[in-house]
């Protein structure tokens, strides 16, 4: 028993670090995200600043310099979703790792109650067998007093 219950153990923390890698792996997702949305948002504001500033008249070769810089935030926002996807199946890898060792450290639970019930079991049967001794020694006494 005291066996299982080491393996208990090793299993809850081996689950307990899984399950902070699973939310470490989260976290990451989220700051990606933070990170697309704040690109996509000075990606919009740059436009329509470049919009508000045309009206009052753009050289060309300033506003090719302008269209060149909205492309390279369109290619950093398109790297960026590739970090969210890549990040977000990380988190999926994880958190199917951290299901997998809880069902592992759930296994184990399962065995030492199993194991604990067949204690308690062997043990009421024992004690039955000695009180079932105990009437019957009682009950021949009785018998041979009489």
């Amino acid at each position: 028993m005291r066996q299982l219950e080491l393996v208990a153990r090793f299993e809850e923390e081996k689950e307990q670090k899984a399950a902070r890698a699973f939310q470490l792996a989260q976290q990451h997702v989220l700051q990606q995200k933070q990170k697309l949305t704040s690109l996509q948002q000075y990606r919009l504001d740059y436009l329509r600043q470049i919009q508000q500033n045309g009206r009052a008249g753009v050289a060309a070769k300033q506003y090719h310099q302008h269209l060149s810089f909205v492309g390279k935030l369109d290619k950093a926002c398109e790297q960026q979703t590739q970090f969210v996807s890549q990040a977000a199946m990380v988190a999926d890898q994880r958190k199917r790792v951290w299901m997998e060792q809880q069902k592992r450290r759930k296994a184990v639970d399962i065995l030492i109650d199993k194991k604990q019930q067949e204690a308690i079991n062997r043990e009421a049967r024992r004690e039955q067998s000695m009180n079932d001794e105990f009437a019957m020694q009682k009950f021949f006494r009785a018998k041979l007093n009489k």
